[in-house]
């Protein structure tokens, strides 16, 4: 979500601010996902996969959500462990509220 007409959303979803967001369900669904297999992986459970569907996402689309999730965690554990952060023309306000260290819930 780039550009200026999402702009308001991508700033809220940047504060983890998912009702400042303004998401439709099924996209507020696919970021509860994400948040799930982000903080607490072993949490996701088959109603929650359910619930997905029955939302309108297919079993790719979740599963593709799932991989890129875990991928992208991935490389931000690795920039972690060597201290490596973004150049402040990529994040000229500092790391996103959402990224920072103990912004777990």
């Amino acid at each position: 979500m780039q550009g200026e007409a999402y702009g308001t959303v991508a700033q809220a979803l940047r504060d983890g601010d998912l009702d400042a967001a303004g998401l439709d369900e099924p996209h507020r669904l696919l970021m509860e996902f994400v948040e799930t297999i982000t903080r607490h992986a072993y949490r996701v459970t088959d109603e929650q996969v359910q619930s997905l569907r029955e939302a309108g996402w297919t079993d790719e689309q979740i599963a593709e959500t799932a991989y890129d999730t875990a991928l992208f965690n991935l490389f931000v554990r690795l920039a972690d462990t060597f201290g490596i952060e973004p150049p402040p023309m990529y994040e000229p306000d500092g790391i996103p509220a959402a990224a920072r260290p103990g912004s777990d819930q």
